[in-house]
């Protein structure tokens, strides 16, 4: 009982300076993603450093996380007049950390140099395109960026409850024993009734825009639920971090959202909104 007490708080605590960050202001929402961004890119650092005995600086790419997410916050929000020039300490950092691999000697320059990549490309990036979403045609916009997660809440209902009344079917057991085909389908079901309602609030998409976004984001979202679920078990853990009690790490968290955050804007991009 206290561990659902905690999960319940934790949970209902973490939504809440989610959603406040996106309704409340442009900066808060920068704020609370840059804040992300960091703790996400230090945990997936944390957790290479010790499975695989990485020698690179987890600052360097901590660092590297910061200066991606600000000059995408600027690029994308902002009238400015050479976007290049912004990401150049973000270019600095990635050939500092390149270049530096010449002079370590404890032979894992391969390793340091694929999984300090990663923790840009996965931990990193996914949070710096979030930006782009919010980047309204008459400003700062936190639709686009909200809808993700209400559609990812939404699905994880919808698959529990399937799951566990419905499910015969494994999706994939080896990964997750628990997920299954019938808890997918009831998760997309769902998302797709929260894509209907909102193209009743936000007309910025047609009923059938928003609720392709919907299954698009409930695809790549169990894609990235089931992708972290086989690197932890390949690493032998329960929780990527403890950073939120009776949730786990921030990865845990938002591993639904990095794949599915670059899926939506390919999406919109396809049917002409971006």
């Amino acid at each position: 009982m206290k561990k659902l007490i905690v999960r319940t708080i934790t949970g209902a605590t973490f939504v809440a300076a989610l959603i406040g960050s996106m309704l409340y202001s442009h900066e808060t929402f920068g704020a609370m993603f840059m804040l992300i961004t960091l703790l996400a890119v230090n945990e997936f650092c944390t957790l290479v450093k010790q499975y695989k005995k990485t020698t690179f600086n987890k600052w360097i790419a901590i660092a590297g996380g910061f200066f991606l997410f600000l000059a995408s916050f600027f690029v994308f929000n902002f009238e400015v007049a050479n976007p290049l020039r912004l990401f150049l300490p973000y270019i600095l950092i990635m050939a500092y950390a390149f270049i530096g691999q010449l002079f370590d000697k404890n032979g894992k320059t391969l390793d340091n140099v694929a999984y300090f990549s990663l923790s840009q490309v996965y931990a990193a990036l996914p949070f710096a395109l979030l930006n782009m979403l919010a980047a309204g045609h008459n400003g700062y916009s936190f639709v686009l960026p909200l809808s993700i997660f209400i559609f990812i809440w939404s699905n994880d209902t919808g698959a529990f409850c399937f799951g566990c009344t419905l499910g015969r079917h494994k999706m994939f057991e080896r990964v997750s024993p628990k997920k299954t085909w019938e808890g997918f389908a009831g998760g997309a079901l769902v998302a797709v009734v929260a894509g209907y309602v909102m193209s009743l609030y936000f007309n910025i998409m047609d009923m059938y825009q928003w609720m392709g976004m919907a299954l698009v984001v409930v695809v790549f979202a169990t894609l990235g639920d089931l992708i972290e679920s086989s690197m932890k078990r390949e690493m032998q853990i329960k929780d990527s971090g403890n950073m939120l009690p009776g949730h786990g790490g921030i990865l845990d968290r938002f591993d639904s959202t990095l794949l599915a955050i670059p899926a939506v804007i390919i999406y919109l991009n396809l049917i002409g909104i971006l």
